[in-house]
C-alpha cells in the first residue's frame, strides 16, 4: 500500500523529517516499508505557461510553439500534442534544449500522464486559469502484511496518528463533525442483521455536476495508486484513502423506491457489477438493495445499474460498516478483491461512517460547485459497545520488555496513541483502547506490551540470553524417517520437486482417477485446482513433461501427501505420505525401471517385484506391484508413451506410512561372514514375455537355504535363439555360515536348480 508523504504532512503540519527519514521511522516503529518513490518528478521546477503562438513544422507532425514560461521567459518548444494551440494555459517543464524536427526546442510542454497527475497521454495539460501545479510528492510503500491487523492504518489519517506519536508532533484532524445535519433524510435505511452490517449511513445531494476532478485531487489519488475517474467517484476514493472508510455513490434516479436495504442476497439473485461482470449471488453474500433487487455487493463492488454517469444530477452517498468475515468470504467466493474489500476485511470502526460523511460535506462543494444537501442524515445503527478497559501491571510490563518502565513514560506513549489511561492502583493502569483499535487489534495486556515496546524501540533493549535451562529437542520418528528418505534420494542423484496438493478434474480423469472420489475444494485458489490429490502422479507428470523440454535425462522425486476422502463426510480426510520418483531418458526405458528398483531397495532391502495389470496411464507391459515383508508397499511402472512423447519416463510410488510401519525399530547385529561364498551363472531360455522376477523367484526357491543372493545379470534375444524366445542370465551366490562349501556341494545346488527349471518347462544354456 502507498502513502503520500505530502498527505501525511497535512495531518502533521510541523513534521520536518524528509520522506526517507520518515520511512525509516515507520519501519522501526509501526510497519515495514519497502521504499520511497518520487511521484511526479517532472513537477519539480515546472511552471504554469501560456502558449502565445503555435504553427505546424513542414514535413513533421509536430508544432513549433512560442510559450510564455513565466520566470523562465519566452521559450520555443516543439510539441506533438494535438491540443497545443495559441491561448492555451498549460505546464512547462525546463528540461534543457535539444534539436527536434529540425527546430531547437527548449524544454517541454507536459501531458498529465508525464506529470503523474492521471493516465491521459493524449495531449498536454489544459489549465482553466484557477489551478496550479501539484507539487512533487513521495510515495512511501508499505508492505500490506505489516498492517493487516491494523484497520486504522489503511488510511492516511491513521498513519499520520502514528507519525505524530513517533515524532512528538501534534496531529491535525480535518473532520468537522459539526457539519453533519440532523436526522431526516429523504431515503430510509433498513438493516436485516446488525451482526453483518453494524451501521449504514447516507446523505442525499442534488444539483450534482459530474466532471473531471481538479488536478490536485487527481494527483493525490495517483500518488497512492488509485486511478482518477470523475469528481464523485474520486471523492469516495479520496476519503477511503484518507480515513480508511470506503464509500459509494448511487445515482438516486436509478434507484427504485426510497428505502435502501442491507440484507443477505436471495436465492437466484445476481448483479451486473461496475467491472461489467455478472455475479450469481447466494444468501451467504451480503448485498445493498433497493425495491428491485441488489444494487451493490456489500463491501466489495457496486452495481452497474445504479452507477454514477455524466447525466447524474442527484446522488445517494453511502458510508457503511460490514462484518469483516462476511466481506472476506464474499470476496473469495466471487474471486474479486477491491480496495474497499481489503479495508472491510480488517474490521473497520462503525463510528467512522459518519466521520466520512462529515468530510464529504466539506469537500463536495469544492468538487461540484452548486451541489445541495437534500434533507438530513440517514443513519441506521446497531448497538455500539465501548471497548473494555485492560488492566496493565507496570512491573509485569517491565518483565516482559526486559527493563523497568517509568509510569510517566508508559502513560505518555499510550496517550500519544490516543489510548485512555487511568490509574488503577500503585504500579498499575486501566487502559482503554480507542474504538479504531478495538475491533480486532488491541484486546489484552500483551497487545499493550507491543504498543509500548515498539514506540520505545526494540533496538533500545539490550539483548539478554534466556535464564532458563535449554535442552535440545528431537524430531519424532516419522519426521526423521521422512528426512532419511529425502537424504537417500538426494544421495542417489534425484532432485526434489514440490507440487501443489490440488489437481483439476481433467487431470484426475487423465490418470483414471474418479473426480467424485476426491475431496473437493469449495473456494479453489485458481482454476484447475478444485480437487485434493489422491495420487502424486499428476504433479510428477507435469514435472516430467516440463523438464523433458530442456533435458535429455534427469531424475526427480517428491515426498508429499495423498488426501483420501472418508466414507463418513464428518470424518477428517485421510492423509498419507508417499514417495514418488521419476527417471526420464531418451532410450527404450528398460534401464530406468531397473534403476528405480535398485533405489527402492535402499529403503526396503529384498523387496519383491510382482507383475501387475497396467493402469490407464502406465505402459501396458511395464507395470508391477512392490511387496516387502508380505505387504504391498508401492508401484513400479513406466508412463504410457502417449503421456511422455519426448522419451521414456519410469515412476516409483511408495507408501511411506506403511514402509515406516514395516521397518524394524531396531537393527539386529549380524556377524561378519567367516567363510567365503561361491557364485555361478545360469542362463534360462524363456518366452520373450516372461517376467525375470518370476524366474528369479523360481531359482531362489530351488536353490534352497544356502542361496545368499540371486542377481539378475542380463537378457538376450536373437540368433541362435528362435523368434519369441529370450535368454535371461542370473548370478547365484551360495554359502554356508559354518564352513566353506565344497565343489560337489556347489554343483549339487546348481544341478538341483537346473533339474527343477527343466522339470517345469524351461531350457537352460549351460
Amino acid at each position: 500500500m502507498k502513502f503520500s508523504y505530502n498527505w501525511i504532512k497535512e495531518f502533521v503540519p510541523t513534521l520536518d523529517l524528509p520522506a526517507e527519514g520518515l520511512e525509516r521511522l515507520i519501519t522501526m516503529k509501526t510497519a515495514e516499508c519497502d521504499g520511497v518513490e518520487k511521484v511526479g518528478p517532472l513537477r519539480e521546477g515546472a511552471v504554469v505557461a501560456k502558449v502565445l503562438e503555435a504553427e505546424a513544422i513542414p514535413g513533421y507532425h509536430n508544432q513549433k510553439a512560442l510559450v510564455n514560461a513565466g520566470p523562465y521567459g519566452i521559450k520555443t518548444v516543439v510539441c506533438g500534442a494535438p491540443n497545443c494551440r495559441a491561448g492555451l494555459s498549460t505546464i512547462y517543464v525546463p528540461l534543457g534544449t535539444k534539436m527536434v524536427s529540425g527546430v531547437l526546442s527548449d524544454g517541454m510542454l507536459a501531458s498529465a500522464a508525464e506529470l503523474d497527475i492521471n493516465k491521459d497521454h493524449d495531449g498536454i495539460v489544459e489549465l482553466d486559469g484557477s489551478e496550479g501545479i501539484p507539487v512533487l510528492d513521495h510515495a512511501i510503500e508499505i508492505d500490506n502484511k505489516s498492517i493487516t491487523h491494523r484497520p486504522d492504518l489503511w488510511g492516511h489519517h491513521g498513519m499520520a496518528r502514528e507519525v505524530a506519536a513517533i515524532t512528538g508532533h501534534a496531529l491535525r484532524d480535518v473532520v468537522d463533525m459539526s457539519r453533519l445535519p440532523a436526522p431526516g433524510s429523504p431515503v430510509e435505511v433498513e438493516i436485516e442483521d446488525f451482526t453483518l452490517c453494524p451501521r449504514y449511513s447516507a446523505l442525499v445531494f442534488e444539483n450534482v455536476t459530474v466532471q473531471p476532478s481538479p488536478l490536485w485531487l487527481q494527483a493525490r489519488l495517483m500518488a497512492v495508486g488509485l486511478n482518477p475517474i470523475n469528481n464523485i467517484v474520486d471523492l469516495t476514493n479520496f476519503i477511503m484513502a484518507e480515513l480508511a472508510q470506503p464509500m459509494h455513490a448511487f445515482d438516486r434516479e436509478k434507484l427504485v423506491g426510497r428505502t435502501i436495504y442491507a440484507r443477505p442476497a436471495r436465492e437466484g439473485e445476481s448483479i451486473l457489477a461496475l467491472n461489467d461482470e455478472t455475479y450469481a449471488l447466494t444468501p451467504a453474500n451480503l448485498v445493498i438493495a433497493d425495491a428491485s433487487g441488489p444494487i451493490a455487493v456489500a463491501g466489495v463492488i457496486g452495481g452497474d445499474g445504479s452507477a454514477i454517469s455524466e447525466t447524474t444530477t442527484t446522488i445517494v452517498l453511502e458510508s457503511a460498516s460490514f462484518q469483516a468475515s462476511s466481506v472476506r468470504k464474499t470476496s473469495s467466493a466471487l474471486k474479486l478483491r477491491t480496495d474497499a474489500s481489503m479495508r472491510f476485511e480488517k474490521a473497520q470502526d462503525p463510528r467512522n461512517t459518519i466521520r466520512a460523511l462529515a468530510r464529504a460535506l466539506e469537500l463536495l462543494p469544492i468538487l461540484s460547485p452548486g451541489i445541495r444537501l437534500v434533507g438530513g442524515l440517514a443513519d441506521c445503527c446497531g448497538p455500539l459497545a465501548d471497548p473494555p478497559a485492560i488492566p496493565l501491571d507496570l512491573d509485569w510490563l517491565g518483565r516482559k520488555l526486559g527493563r523497568p518502565m517509568d509510569a510517566a513514560e508508559v502513560r505518555g506513549i499510550l496517550e500519544s496513541l490516543e489510548f485512555k489511561v487511568d490509574a488503577a492502583f500503585n504500579a498499575a493502569f486501566l487502559v482503554t483502547p480507542p474504538t479504531w483499535r478495538a475491533t480486532k487489534d488491541v484486546a489484552m495486556a500483551e497487545d499493550l506490551v507491543e504498543e509500548v515496546g515498539r514506540m520505545i524501540g526494540y533496538d533500545s533493549f539490550p539483548p539478554t540470553p534466556p535464564l532458563v535451562p535449554c535442552a535440545p529437542t528431537y524430531d519424532p520418528p516419522a519426521r526423521e524417517f521422512l528426512r532419511h528418505v529425502k537424504r537417500t534420494m538426494a544421495a542417489e542423484g534425484f532432485t526434489e520437486v514440490s507440487n501443489y496438493s490440488f489437481i483439476s478434474e481433467e487431470e484426475a480423469r487423465r490418470f483414471g482417477l474418479k473426480p467424485e472420489d476426491h475431496v473437493r475444494v469449495l473456494n479453489p485458489i485458481a482454476a484447475g485446482q478444485e480437487l485434493m490429490r489422491t495420487s502424486l502422479i499428476p504433479g510428477i507428470h507435469r514435472n516430467v513433461v516440463e523438464n523433458a523440454r530442456h533435458f535429455d535425462h534427469f531424475r526427480i522425486f517428491e515426498v508429499g501427501h495423498e488426501i483420501h476422502k472418508q466414507a463418513d463426510a464428518t470424518v477428517k480426510p485421510l492423509e498419507r505420505p508417499h514417495l514418488m520418483l521419476a527417471l526420464f531418458a531418451k532410450d527404450d526405458g528398460r534401464a530406468g525401471l531397473l534403476e528405480l528398483k535398485r533405489v527402492a531397495q535402499f529403503l526396503a532391502p529384498g523387496l519383491e517385484v510382482r507383475a501387475a495389470e497396467a493402469k490407464p496411464f502406465e505402459h501396458s507391459t511395464r507395470a508391477a506391484d512392490l511387496y516387502w515383508r508380505d505387504a504391498k508397499i508401492g508401484r513400479l511402472a513406466e508412463l504410457h508413451p502417449h503421456l511422455v512423447e519426448a522419451g521414456r519416463a519410469s515412476v516409483l510410488d511408495l507408501d511411506l506410512d506403511l514402509l515406516l510401519e514395516l521397518t524394524p525399530a531396531t537393527v539386529k547385529y549380524t556377524a561378519v561372514r567367516r567363510f567365503p561364498t561361491s557364485a555361478f551363472d545360469l542362463s534360462v531360455v524363456a518366452t520373450a514375455r516372461e517376467h525375470s522376477g518370476s524366474l528369479e523367484a523360481a531359482i531362489r526357491r530351488l536353490a534352497g537355504p544356502l542361496a545368499e543372493a540371486v542377481e539378475y545379470v542380463r537378457e538376450y534375444q536373437g540368433a541362435p535363439l528362435p523368434e519369441g524366445k529370450k535368454s535371461v542370465s542370473f548370478r547365484v551366490v551360495v554359502g554356508a555360515p559354518d564352513k566353506t562349501l565344497s565343489t560337489p556341494e556347489i554343483l549339487a545346488i546348481r544341478d538341483g536348480i537346473i533339474d527343477g527349471l527343466t522339470a517345469i518347462g524351461y531350457e537352460l544354456r549351460v
